[in-house]
């Protein structure tokens, strides 16, 4: 498992899982001949996708940022669909680091996508409960409401079975909030209507973790949003903002979903100058 140390906070990335998503899905309205140059498909044009929950350790408390895709929860024609080939391995990953599911304090959801939310719930004989019991679930009051009543659009992948046996460990925020000293949740829109970002600083170091906004290293490009984005212009604005703050202050950018970095910095001419790489 990678690890990152920042300032105090120690962020390991666990195995949440995989999926493999159309490519210009993920790329929207940008030509394949040049997102394919920064991220390879394969053959039916899928492009490798982690959902690996970020845990971060801070003065005695267990954050997760997601959840992971989950164990069990997909049936084999949405495993076949969303090109799941490897279902979550988090409780294993806590187990290696002398952790339970029940050591978690918080969770960080930046939005409540089924990629993102089926780690929260598991099949307990024929009913769905917590996997982090202990947890608070902190989403942004817009996400919680959308979760609970998607539109036309949003009801494919906000899914009862991800919010009913949880809801009483959610906690919601309006703009933004700080969830331990540090550790902030910033409500941007743009991906979803509720999507939100996180941003950890310690000790003078900071991690910008932009979730859907930026899912990938090879959506460095403002304009390179998701044509899964409900708000494709407020994705491209809020990367306007987060980008350039991130870069002038030397921060790390994380991910999530990315098949080759954990963690990466940019110089301002866009340029890597230092990584965590993901050991495939």
């Amino acid at each position: 498992m990678e690890q990152l140390q920042v300032g105090d906070v120690t962020i390991t990335w666990l195995n949440g899982g995989v999926t493999h998503l159309d490519g210009g899905a993920m790329f929207g309205v940008v030509p394949k001949p040049l997102w394919s140059k920064k991220y390879p498909c394969n053959e039916h044009n899928q492009i490798e996708l982690r959902t690996d929950p970020l845990l971060l350790q801070v003065d005695g408390k267990h954050l997760l940022i997601e959840s992971g895709i989950g164990n069990g929860k997909l049936s084999e024609k949405q495993k076949r669909n969303f090109g799941v080939t490897e279902e979550s391995n988090v409780e294993q990953s806590l187990q290696k680091l002398g952790l339970t599911p029940n050591d978690i304090d918080f969770i960080l959801m930046t939005h409540m996508h089924f990629d993102h939310a089926c780690g929260l719930t598991k099949w307990e004989g024929e009913r769905l409960v917590s996997v982090f019991p202990n947890a608070q679930i902190v989403t942004s009051q817009v996400e919680w409401d959308e979760m609970r009543q998607p539109n036309i659009r949003s009801r494919n992948t906000y899914w009862k079975e991800n919010w009913e046996a949880i809801a009483g460990q959610v906690v919601t925020f309006e703009q933004k909030t700080e969830i331990v000293s540090g550790i902030k949740m910033v409500h941007t829109g743009g991906h979803s209507d509720g999507h939100s970002i996180v941003l950890i600083e310690s000790n003078g170091e900071t991690v910008v973790h932009l979730a859907d906004l930026m899912p990938t290293h090879a959506h460095q490009n403002v304009l390179w949003v998701l044509a899964y984005d409900d708000y494709p212009m407020t994705s491209i604005a809020q990367k306007q903002k987060w980008i350039p703050y991130a870069t002038e202050k030397g921060a790390w950018f994380s991910f999530y979903h990315d098949a080759y970095y954990r963690a990466l910095k940019w110089n301002e001419n866009g340029e890597i100058i230092a990584s965590v790489m993901r050991n495939r």
